[in-house]
């Protein structure tokens, strides 16, 4: 498909203003969290990208009237008829996204049962579901799985129970937010995930009626209640595309005004990106991010659950690491295989070494394990435009970064799964002045410039 393919010819700053609208690691499972309530909830500053549009069609799959409210970016949520779906229907969104198995706990509620079919989502390490099945299971669901899905049924009303988690994920901590909630009794969660999108999540359940302790120490405490109602929400910025940006603004020498952007839930970003070099000013709309002018600095990185570095921050900032002077050594704790995109890099010019040793001192799941999962990058690197293919979402935006910053041009193939998270990501680029187009797509020509001359769109 040629409209998933984008050429990129690299080499100049990106310089200018962009917008970041809802997080997409909370505004889907707000939505989800919609079909807990007796009446409608109201959404706003949700973004168009594709994890909404895979959930709205679920929830409209269940009977939950979505529409457009009179705010941009604003979904009016209204799940009075909750009904069944037809089996086939809800397996047509298989492979598509990792979010349906966060509609167990709200179905088994509403309706006694729940079908989920078969996940998709990025692949960057191990991300099982089991363990949502288990819980749901200690929650008093029975599970059968089946080739084309697993079904799930609730003899009766779910109860509360206690839940230690072997690790903060923040899928597993989701998982037991909108199950627990209308479950009898009290839940206790231990080492749960404390994100900004997790408390964010906890704000909207609590909207809704729901009783939400959270504790100092990764514990949570959910006493159910006998029923919620709708909620209205503003959802918080999106601050893993915020990051992005500023990444590309550190790699390209660019300067980018990320309206929409708040420090607050990315002050451990804003330290390290200073450290490399970049500066940043915050205002009350959004972050300023630009590069400093002089030479980027190697440092040491080791991602982690929050408040530790993210690591859906790694990713784009490798790409401005492969600019630094010296050696940078980046410690990947979260997932096993995130570090694979690397490759395409060194193709591009990048010197990038991985090892299987923890190369940090952050306890990390994947030492022994000969997992790939710690690098050491050599820069600065001269990068040459080459052909690259979108392995997931953060990777394939630091392709997209990699190759704006590239001298010549880069044929990016893929680019259609950076729309589960980067709204309107083509306009945006345009908007900075970057030069991409589509194959078989006119270039844009400016006043008095003769035709068939790429100029800035």
């Amino acid at each position: 498909m040629t409209d998933d393919v984008l050429l990129v010819h690299g080499g100049n700053p990106l310089e200018g203003e962009i917008r970041v609208r809802g997080a997409k690691n909370l505004v889907p499972k707000a939505m989800v969290a919609a079909l807990l309530g007796q009446g409608p909830s109201r959404l706003r500053n949700v973004p168009d990208i594709r994890d909404v549009k895979v959930v709205r069609g679920l929830l409209q799959l269940h009977g939950v009237t979505v529409r457009t409210g009179d705010e941009d970016g604003e979904l009016i949520l209204d799940p009075s008829h909750v009904e069944s779906a037809n089996v086939a229907d809800i397996d047509a969104h298989a492979g598509s996204s990792r979010i349906p198995i966060l509609f167990c706990g709200p179905l088994l509620h509403r309706l006694g049962h729940a079908f989920i079919p078969g996940l998709g989502g990025c692949d960057i390490g191990g991300r099982p579901v089991d363990f949502h099945f288990e819980v749901l299971r200690q929650f008093g669901a029975t599970i059968e799985k089946h080739p084309q899905g697993t079904y799930l049924v609730a003899q009766q009303r779910l109860r509360g129970t206690r839940i230690e988690l072997p690790y903060p994920s923040v899928g597993a901590t989701e998982q037991v937010l909108l199950t627990a909630v209308l479950a009898e009794g009290v839940t206790e969660l231990r080492n749960a995930a404390i994100e900004p999108e997790i408390v964010d999540l906890i704000c909207v359940l609590q909207k809704m009626g729901a009783i939400i302790t959270l504790g100092t120490d990764r514990t949570i405490l959910i006493t159910g209640v006998d029923e919620l109602g709708g909620y209205n929400h503003r959802a918080l910025p999106d601050r893993l595309e915020a990051a992005s940006w500023a990444c590309a603004a550190l790699a390209t020498k660019g300067d980018i005004y990320v309206r929409g952007a708040r420090q607050l839930e990315m002050m451990t970003f804003l330290n390290t990106f200073r450290k490399v070099g970049g500066d940043f000013e915050v205002d009350d709309e959004g972050i300023r991010f630009w590069h400093s002018g002089g030479e980027l600095k190697a440092i040491a990185l080791e991602t982690d659950v929050h408040p530790g570095f993210q690591t859906d921050w790694q990713q784009p900032l490798v790409v401005a690491l492969t600019q630094a002077t010296g050696l940078s050594i980046v410690h990947e704790t979260v997932y096993e295989s995130r570090l694979g995109f690397t490759g395409a890099l060194n193709q591009m010019g990048a010197h990038i070494q991985l090892y299987s040793e923890c190369l940090g001192a952050t306890p990390c799941r994947f030492g022994a394990r000969n997992f790939q999962h710690s690098a050491v990058v050599s820069g600065p690197s001269k990068l040459i435009g080459s052909e690259l293919v979108i392995p997931d979402l953060r990777g394939g935006f630091s392709y997209l970064i990699a190759a704006l910053a590239a001298e010549g041009t880069s044929t990016v193939h893929g680019i259609d799964l950076i729309n589960r998270g980067y709204e309107n990501f083509m306009d945006k680029l345009r908007d900075l002045g970057a030069h991409v187009e589509l194959p078989g797509e006119l270039p844009a020509v400016a006043a008095g410039e003769p035709s068939g001359e790429l100029v800035d769109a």
